[in-house]
């Protein structure tokens, strides 16, 4: 299974690097990890909710092209659906029973993603209630991402 995750802005501390890293490496025998960073669009000091949605539809444009075809697109959205680890791995299951062999997710900048992007989305996806910044929701989506291959695969990861 090909596993692909598509991050709005880049990961600058070494820490959060260093955990990706090591989840990435955990990750190996599951499946082929990649990550897609793209560039935040920048605005100015002050910008209006036109800027805001020019910026989305930047980013979104990027977004897609870089989402493999065939993929299962899951996007974190605060509206999204909240569900548990084991319901987690059960989605990343069942994609592959489908025959689909690659999964995308999509983390958006901090005014969130384009409803362009949101609505090519198999999952709208909320990780909490609470919010996050976005290299810790990077962190904590590749750790539920490798918590959930160890669920599928029935290991004591997940107690």
């Amino acid at each position: 299974m090909n596993v692909k995750l598509i991050c709005i802005g880049s990961l600058k501390e070494k820490f959060w690097n260093d955990a990706i890293l090591e989840y990435k490496k955990r990750l190996m025998p599951f499946c082929n990890f990649d990550i897609c960073e793209i560039t935040e669009y920048k605005l100015g000091k002050n910008f209006s909710k036109a800027d805001i949605i020019r910026s989305l539809d930047e980013e979104c444009n990027k977004i897609l092209s870089n989402i493999p075809k065939n993929s299962y697109v899951i996007s974190l959205c605060i509206e999204g659906k909240s569900i548990d680890s084991e319901e987690f791995a059960n989605y990343i299951y069942s994609v592959g029973l489908n025959g689909i062999s690659s999964i995308v997710f999509i983390i958006g900048s901090s005014f969130g993603l384009s409803e362009k992007v949101k609505n090519i989305s198999d999952l709208r996806l909320s990780m909490s209630n609470l919010t996050f910044p976005h290299q810790l929701a990077r962190v904590i989506l590749t750790e539920q991402i490798y918590r959930s291959f160890q669920i599928i695969k029935g290991t004591k990861y997940h107690k």
